[in-house]
Formats: structure tokens, sequence, C-alpha cells
């Protein structure tokens, strides 16, 4: 099928492509269920960084010193990226973990946030408990930045790094909270409570996010399949819809962070998409550039 209209594709032939981050001039995401991280140009030139073959890589940050943090979900890990190519473990998680760890935001003194989602996500049959941010050191200590919340997913820092906003895939809602001088997290509020775009669509639960200059946040839809821009609180600037496939994250890259880059597939589940390489980056030039991190 067509691209929705000023819609380009970028990069194909992935599996599902998570948790993009724009770092160093390229385009770094997980492509899941193929068990690699990946970085790309704008131009499509992609490269392979690093392969979890014993997990399903999601959430990207990097330490001060450059090296790569990925969030290991199944085995509740923080995983870190050596500059000789091994892997070694940040923070076990495990222990105080409730579900599949998916989306990360690490900010510029190297803590990372990290959502805990409160189930397992590819079995979504399993008793849902409440999720929760946890919140790791440059040092990998750690300890529950945020509890109750409703599946957190994306996590988007602000450029002074004092707020932090948090998709909260099963409440419909942006969260944001304010940031300490010690890394906790305080003055819970809702950023914007999201509603569907469309009348047979029930839900619109927020995936991947990110920030812009102006304040707004732009959010990946998968199941209104649309990426949409939404102001503090709740109004809805642009939108862009999908038929083919379902957006699941985005990120705000590119020389000037002018250029939309979207995560999409045909499915979001291991099972539906086993043998099968629908996944694509799609880019969407917007006015407003990227803000905070990523």
């Amino acid at each position: 099928m067509a691209l929705p209209a000023d819609v380009r594709t970028i990069l194909d032939d992935l599996v599902f492509g998570e948790g993009p981050r724009w770092h160093d001039g390229r385009l770094w995401f997980s492509d899941m269920h193929d068990h690699r991280v990946v970085a790309t140009t704008l131009d499509g030139d992609a490269t392979t960084i690093v392969r979890i073959e014993d997990d399903e890589p999601s959430g990207l940050g990097w330490l001060p010193d450059g090296r790569l943090l990925v969030v290991a979900m199944e085995t509740q890990r923080l995983l870190r990226v050596e500059p000789d190519g091994e892997i070694a473990v940040q923070a076990d998680l495990s222990s105080a973990a409730r579900g599949s760890l998916n989306d990360m935001i690490v900010s510029a003194d190297g803590t990372a946030y990290i959502g805990d989602m409160g189930t397992r996500i590819q079995d979504l049959g399993t008793d849902r408990r409440p999720g929760q941010t946890f919140r790791v050191g440059p040092d990998g200590a750690w300890d529950c930045a945020a509890d109750d919340l409703q599946s957190p997913n994306g996590h988007v820092l602000t450029d002074d790094g004092r707020t932090l906003i948090v998709a909260e895939s099963g409440g419909m809602r942006l969260t944001a909270f304010t940031v300490r001088e010690d890394g906790t997290l305080t003055d819970r509020r809702t950023f914007a409570e999201l509603v569907p775009e469309r009348d047979d669509v029930p839900v619109a639960p927020p995936d991947g996010i990110c920030l812009d200059v102006d304040g707004a946040v732009w959010v990946a839809d998968p199941i209104g399949a649309r990426v949409f821009r939404v102001r503090e609180g709740g109004q809805v600037t642009d939108s862009i819809a999908y038929d083919d496939v379902i957006p699941v994250a985005c990120v705000l890259g590119g020389p000037d962070r002018r250029t939309l880059l979207i995560c999409v597939a045909a499915d979001w589940k291991a099972d539906a998409l086993a043998g099968r390489r629908t996944g694509r980056i799609d880019a969407h030039d917007v006015v407003v550039p990227g803000a905070g991190r990523p």
C-alpha cells in the first residue's frame, strides 16, 4: 500500500524496530525480534552494532564515556557494551521487576530510567500488575523511581534534565515528573490524557514518544495506527495515519532534528512476525525540531 502523504521509507527488511534514538549523526534502534541493535544513516546505510542472542533488546542509551546501554527485556537486565564489543551487565533488575522491561531514557550524567511494564508483553493473558520506572545510576546502583504506573512505555527527558515524561500505555496518558538534583522523581502530574482519533478504535495507548522544542510530544499509537503530536493538556496538532502497518515508536533526528523517524511493522507480537520481515523505518519532515533526550 502507498505510504501516507509526505512519508518516505529510509530502511526496510527489518523484523520489528523499537527504541529509536538519534545519536552521533545516526539513527540507532533495536530490531527487537531479530535480537540486534542497529545504527543507520538517513540514506539507509545500516550496520548491526551488537547482537543480544539470549534476549530481545529494547531501550537504548549511552553513558557519558560513550558506552552503549541496552535494555534486555525478558531477562530484566540493563546491559552495557564495552569498547571491544563485550557485553556486561550494568544492572540486574530481575529481583524487583514484575514484567518485561521496555523503553529507557538516559540522562546526561548516565542515569537510566527504565520502564517495567508490569506484565510479560508477549503474554497478555497473564494478570496485569502495576508497572514501575527504575532508576539506574551510572555506577549500576538502582532503585524504583516511580511505582503504580500503568504499563510504562516511552520515556523522554527535557533539555535541562529536570522533567521526565512517561507514556503510560495502559492508562492512555502521558505522565510527567520533576527530576530532583539527585535523580529521584517527584511532583507526579498528568501531561496529557489521550483519546482515540476514530470511533471504531476503543483505546489510545501511547508507545514510543519524543519531544520537540515547543514542549509538545510526538506519540506512536499502534492501536490507532497513527503517530500524532500532542501539547501539554491534550490538544492534538498533527496526525499521521497508517493503514498497512502499525507505528510503535518515533524520534526526531537528522542534522537539525526536523526529521520524524518512525518504527513501523505489520504486528508487534513475536509469533505473528515469525519468518516475516515487515518492519521498516519511515521518515517525515516536520517544522518544529526535536528537543531533550534523545
